[in-house]
């Protein structure tokens, strides 16, 4: 067998480390005590059987406290009631906290990827406010964050775009936190 060239499809780079979400402990999550909700989307489905078509309903919510804490989840019901109750049921349950640069916006720029979507987020100055589609905007709503550039790039499905804005939202890194894992000092540019 020959070696492989330089540049050749059967040199392999490296894949990116994939990151793991840290969610907040059900302790953490029981004692926040102004959770608001926001619904996303509701997708109903149909399955033909002997009488007719028999629906169900899917429903996904975003759970957040504005102060840096939110979380998503999705239900599956018969009736779109129930479908909600679950969907919130479950994003209390897949809560994570999101750290905020003067309580406003981002540390630093992000990318997030799920499946076929991509969502960037960008820091903006203050009173740039949240420009951002439907999904993106009340996951970022949630989250406290009130200035924002986002970007949807590829898949439009709300599923997608959550998953993948809470996957950048949960890469943020404060200058603390990187001055603690690299064991240095950062100093401020002026």
């Amino acid at each position: 067998m020959r070696p492989a060239r330089a540049g050749c499809s059967s040199e392999r780079r490296p894949k990116t480390m994939k990151h793991t979400i840290e969610y907040l402990d059900h302790v953490e999550v029981d004692q926040i005590t102004n959770l608001v909700e926001q619904l996303i989307s509701v997708n109903r489905c149909a399955a033909v059987v002997k009488g007719g078509r028999r629906f169900s309903f899917g429903a996904l919510v975003v759970v957040g406290d504005g102060r840096g804490r939110v979380g998503y989840g999705t239900g599956k019901a018969r009736e779109v009631p129930e479908a909600i109750r679950k969907a919130t049921e479950q994003a209390k349950r897949n809560m994570m906290r999101v750290p905020l640069r003067d309580g406003r916006t981002l540390h630093h720029d992000i990318e997030g990827r799920h499946g076929a979507g991509r969502v960037v987020m960008r820091t903006a100055v203050p009173g740039t406010g949240i420009i951002a589609g439907k999904a993106v905007r009340k996951i970022l709503e949630l989250a406290g964050i009130r200035d924002i550039l986002t970007k949807n790039y590829g898949s439009t499905n709300a599923l997608n775009v959550t998953k993948a804005t809470l996957t950048a939202l949960s890469q943020l890194r404060t200058k603390e936190t990187i001055e603690r894992l690299r064991g240095v000092t950062l100093d401020q540019a002026e």
